[in-house]
Parts: C-alpha cells; sequence; structure tokens
C-alpha cells in the first residue's frame, strides 16, 4: 500500500522550530546529508529513528503521517482543477511543493474559498466589510478537523463533572437529571414541544424535552445542557483560541464543542475507549453498553485522540440522501473532497439501499491508500405522518492497518476485496468507471461515436501535466 512521504512533513515541522539541517542531524546522531536525503524522500527513515524524531520534535508519531500535507494537497488539486479560474494546468511537483509550505497553501485555499462566495453568493459580495470569505459551517468544520476533533480542555472539564456523577451508562440518564436539579435547580421535563426538540427557560429554569426524542437523545440533550452550564467558561475559552471570524461562526463552533462536552460526559474517554478495544468496535454493541445511539457512538469513536492513549484513528461522515455532507471529521488521513460530491462507489452511497444494516468495504484511493469503511443509515421521526422521515448514511472508516482491530473485518480477504474508488468524478482519472457521472477535469475526452464504452466518457491521459489546458472538445 502507499504511503505519504514523510520528507515534506518532516522538513515542515523542522522549519516551524527554526532548526536547520546541521542542528536537527547532530541532534539525532546523523549527518546532514542524510537527513537532507530523507526529507527529500531520497531514504528510508528506521523505525528508531522515527521515534527519535517524534521525542525531539515533541510530536506524536501521528503527527509525523503527512496527514495535513496530504489534505491540503488534495485541497489544492482540486483548486487548480476548476476549469472556471481558467489556469493554466499546475504540475503535480509544484501542488506537492506548494503543500509543503502550509501557511502559503492555506492562503491560496483562503482566496478560492472567498471566489467561490463572491460567485455564488449574491449576498457575500454585498457585504460592505468583506470578511465573509469562508460560510460559517464550512469554517466550524474546518475548525474541528484542523484539531483532529480532540479537545483536551473539554474532555477534562467532562470528567470533573463526570466524576461529580459517578454513574454506571445505565443510570447516567438519571444521575445527570438529579445533577442538573440539585447543583442548579433546572427541572426537566418531556412534554409536546411544537418546532423544536430541546428548549431550555432560563427564567422558569426548566428543561423542555420534545416527547418525539427516543431515549439516547433526551439522555444527550440533558447531558448537553448540563455541560452548558458547568462548563461554559472552558468552551468560551476554547473558541477564543480558534479565533472565529463571524459571530455565526462562533455559534456553530460553541454548539459543536457542547455537543462534544455531552458526548464526553455519557462517554467517558477512559471507559469507552477500553469498551472498544474489547468490542472490537463493534458500535451497535458499544451504543447498547453505554445507552447511546448508534451515530452517538460513532461519533466519540472519531475523538479518542488523547496522545499516549489514542483510540484507532477514525474519519466519520454523515451525509443525507441528496449527497450533502452535514459532519465530517478524519482522524484517519481520509482526504476528503471539500468542493462537489464523492464518489459514487463508496459504501457510503450503497448503505441507503439497506436501512439500518452495517455495509463493510475495503475502498481503495487513487494513490493506492486502503481504508475499512463501514457504514449505516439513521433516521429520526418525522415531524407528522405525512412529513418524509429524516434520513442520514453514517459512515466510519480506518487505515487498512488497523482492520484488526475491528469486528467488521472479520470474514474479509482485505487484501482481495478492495473496492477503486476516486474523491469525486472530476478529480478522479480511473479509466472505464461504470458509476462516472462526468469526466476529470485535467483529461481531455477522446469520443467515439463507433464504441460505447462501460463509461459514457472515454479520455486520454494526459501525460505532461504542464502542457495545454485540458478541455472538453469532442472528436
Amino acid at each position: 500500500m502507499a504511503r505519504a512521504p514523510i520528507g515534506r512533513t518532516l522538513r515542515r515541522l523542522r522549519m516551524e522550530r527554526s532548526l536547520s539541517q546541521q542542528a536537527l542531524a547532530g541532534q539525532l546522531g546523523i549527518s546532514a546529508s542524510y537527513l537532507n536525503l530523507i526529507e527529500h524522500d531520497q531514504r528510508k527513515i528506521t523505525a528508531s529513528l522515527l521515534l527519535r524524531l517524534a521525542e525531539l520534535l515533541a510530536v506524536d508519531l501521528a503527527a509525523l503521517s503527512g496527514r495535513e500535507e496530504r489534505q491540503l494537497e488534495l485541497g489544492l488539486r482540486e483548486v487548480f482543477a476548476d476549469a472556471l479560474l481558467g489556469a493554466e494546468p499546475v504540475p503535480e511537483a509544484e501542488i506537492a511543493a506548494l503543500a509543503a509550505l502550509p501557511n502559503a497553501a492555506r492562503a491560496v485555499l483562503a482566496l478560492y474559498r472567498a471566489w467561490r462566495v463572491s460567485s455564488e453568493d449574491a449576498s457575500g459580495i454585498a457585504l460592505p466589510s468583506g470578511r465573509r470569505v469562508l460560510l460559517p459551517n464550512e469554517e466550524a468544520r474546518d475548525a474541528f478537523h484542523e484539531r483532529g476533533n480532540h479537545f483536551p480542555e473539554i474532555e477534562a472539564a467532562a470528567e470533573r463533572v463526570g466524576s461529580l456523577l459517578a454513574a454506571a451508562p445505565a443510570e447516567m440518564n438519571h444521575a445527570v437529571a438529579e445533577s442538573l436539579r440539585r447543583r442548579h435547580g433546572v427541572s426537566v421535563q418531556v412534554a409536546a414541544l411544537p418546532e423544536a426538540l430541546r428548549r431550555y427557560d432560563p427564567v422558569t429554569r426548566s428543561l423542555t424535552l420534545s416527547e418525539q426524542l427516543p431515549r439516547e437523545s433526551r439522555g444527550f440533550n440533558m447531558a448537553f445542557q448540563l455541560m452548558l452550564l458547568e462548563a461554559r467558561e472552558v468552551v468560551e475559552e476554547t473558541i477564543a483560541t480558534i479565533g472565529p471570524s463571524s459571530p455565526e461562526a462562533a455559534s456553530l463552533i460553541r454548539i459543536g464543542l457542547l455537543n462534544y462536552a455531552a458526548g464526553a460526559l455519557i462517554m467517558p474517554y477512559g471507559p469507552f475507549l477500553e469498551a472498544a478495544r474489547c468490542l472490537r468496535h463493534d458500535v451497535e454493541m458499544l451504543a447498547a453498553r453505554f445507552s447511546v445511539s448508534f451515530e452517538q457512538a460513532c461519533h466519540r469513536l472519531s475523538t479518542l485522540q488523547r496522545p499516549g492513549l489514542r483510540g484507532v484513528p477514525f474519519f466519520f461522515l454523515r451525509v443525507d440522501p441528496a449527497g450533502n455532507v452535514s459532519k465530517r471529521f478524519s482522524a484517519a488521513g481520509f482526504p476528503f473532497a471539500r468542493y462537489g460530491g464523492s464518489c459514487p462507489r463508496w459504501v457510503v452511497h450503497s448503505a441507503m439501499a439497506t436501512p439500518g444494516l452495517i455495509r463493510v468495504q475495503v475502498a481503495e484511493l487513487p494513490d493506492g491508500g486502503r481504508f475499512l469503511c463501514f457504514a449505516r443509515t439513521v433516521s429520526r421521526m418525522a415531524a407528522s405522518w405525512a412529513e418524509p422521515r429524516p434520513i442520514h448514511v453514517v459512515a466510519m472508516g480506518c487505515d487498512l492497518a488497523h482492520a484488526e482491530a475491528l469486528v467488521y473485518a472479520d470474514g474479509l480477504e482485505l487484501e482481495r476485496s478492495a473496492v477503486g474508488i476516486g474523491l469525486s468524478c472530476r478529480l478522479c482519472d480511473r479509466p472505464n468507471c461504470r458509476s462516472r457521472a462526468f469526466p476529470p477535469l485535467d483529461h481531455r475526452l477522446a469520443l467515439d461515436p463507433l464504441t460505447r464504452g462501460e463509461s459514457p466518457y472515454h479520455f486520454e491521459i494526459t501525460k505532461n501535466p504542464a502542457g495545454p489546458p485540458a478541455t472538453f472538445t469532442r472528436r
């Protein structure tokens, strides 16, 4: 399986610490020329040297995986492939070089997002301040993604509150309700609640939960309210370190952090990680043990990235039947396409055909990376008989190297059952794909009226990525 080179990541981390090659090489006990070869991916790195590097640079091994550069490369590749920019094709070598300069790469991505907002959203053009360069939901999503969906300060606050509850998982709902009553004078009631699922009245200090909420959702909403009262200061301090660009983005991040805190309270880090390992990450069994929903258990699994006590690095995705992504986190280094839909061959989309059943897939990306993925639909109660039930697919996955830790790998021939997927049709150059919706942006179409291929879009693989721009002209 192809692995991301470590050289660019090592060079970035060294430069961020203002270390010369000579200085770092001396601390490692190797020559500067050998370190230079490693940084240019011309020499492999030994396990012992890798551990020494992590120690000297004060990072964990996950930080040396090249995950950040890989995600930046993907974003840059999408930007430069946008035909509407009218730009000359950018060679892969130049994209990789730019991704190794993270501040410059993020500036390019920020400019592209600003251009998209100004070209797609008239209200964005009208703002006199010019600050709306990123939609609030995208900014909030990035805030969680860039931190690996792990917030140590929030975890510590949840553990402090949890120690006061001292409740077993099956008794957590009752313990949270009692804590709300005793410590904060908040009464909890379940009633009909038109156009809302939870409502808190600070004047009467009453929390009303909709009768439509299932038991696990009632428990989560009570935990949300308790952490809102107990951890407000920690949440605000965390928001201040993130520095959102607008009140709207700050509000979305605040709610996201409180949801994180509620999950950390009812699924404590240590016990949940231990149970996950014992049950081999059987999500339905985990959900039953902690009296939570399938989605809540999946979400918690994606946050177990405490240094020194890490769980399996998962990605997490929630998508609706129209393909809209409402949640997305990746501690696994899975390169989500930021602009445009994902691959229809991915198990995320086939899970819609089997409601309530877990679908499993070994997905192979164009760069050779392989991930064990699983997905299942989740649904909520409809507002009324005539309303459609809100349905989503929740999907998770991890690098195939962790497959043995998951029950979902049982019975699979991991090396032979891989399904080739792409990031999105416009960025994928897999030929003869029956599921292709439209052609790739950086290759020329080569259509023949005398032949019908498996794909409706036959194209030529561009030999020279720095050559003339690809155009979609029929031949």
